[in-house]
């Protein structure tokens, strides 16, 4: 690290379990952030200025009028213009010294693999369950960490699935694809706009944490908030043996 990044990373390199190494790790890391919504536009606002080496937004939205008043990563003038645009304009007010890469459409098959080999965490702010299954399938396929966030109406919930170690449960152990689960999306059911904040943020704190290596993530732990009463709640969970991803 140079003179001015010891002086930006400072209150980091102060933490005795991040310390200079780190904060390196931080530096060369990259990071896939697939939504730059409601949930990807804090977690992306903390790594850059946590100064992430690459950041990769992937979202093939337009910003409307309707996401401002909880995704936090555009502006008033961004309305109309793609939400990686907006995205990578916002970060770079933040710290222009983190590379932003703009994938303006969902990523899918080869392509989705291709971005979860090279990442050293994805981060799945999506809003659907056929995309949050397909970035579980290839995330176990290249053993990369995955911190999966969800948010709607006042009720969050966030966890890790990391299959470096194949003994952890994935995405598919927690919630099986295929089973009769009523999707509820933002658009349809409302979604109170700090609680967006809070997911997103703890997503960023587990991707720091996993490409750190310190602290304790949330694997095998599901915590769910109601913003509310402000309850916290952790749900416990292993790996299904009989997992149609992971299992053996």
């Amino acid at each position: 690290m140079n003179d001015d990044q010891l002086l930006r990373y400072s209150r980091h390199i102060l933490l005795p379990e991040l310390d200079i190494a780190g904060q390196e790790a931080i530096l060369r890391s990259r990071v896939l952030i697939v939504g730059a919504g409601g949930l990807g536009s804090p977690a992306a606002m903390y790594l850059a200025s946590a100064g992430v080496g690459t950041l990769v937004l992937c979202d093939g939205d337009t910003v409307d009028l309707t996401n401002l008043q909880r995704q936090i990563l555009h502006r008033n003038d961004s309305v109309g213009r793609l939400k990686v645009d907006s995205g990578h304009d916002t970060l770079y007010t933040i710290n222009p010294e983190v590379h932003v890469e703009c994938i303006p459409r969902r990523l899918v098959d080869v392509e989705l693999e291709e971005q979860v080999a090279t990442a050293s965490v994805v981060l799945d702010c999506s809003d659907n369950f056929a995309t949050r299954h397909a970035i579980n399938r290839a995330c176990v396929k290249f053993a990369k960490p995955l911190v999966s966030g969800a948010a709607v109406r006042f009720d969050g919930q966030l966890s890790v699935f990391d299959k470096r170690d194949a003994e952890n449960p994935c995405y598919q152990c927690l919630f099986p694809d295929g089973e009769d689960v009523e999707e509820t999306r933002c658009a349809v059911m409302g979604v109170f706009a700090p609680l967006t904040g809070i997911i997103g943020t703890m997503q960023a704190a587990e991707a720091l944490k996993l490409i750190a290596g310190c602290g304790e993530p949330l694997v095998g732990r599901l915590v769910l908030i109601n913003a509310l009463t402000m309850g916290l709640r952790t749900v416990r969970y292993c790996r299904d043996d009989g997992c149609a991803v992971c299992g053996a």
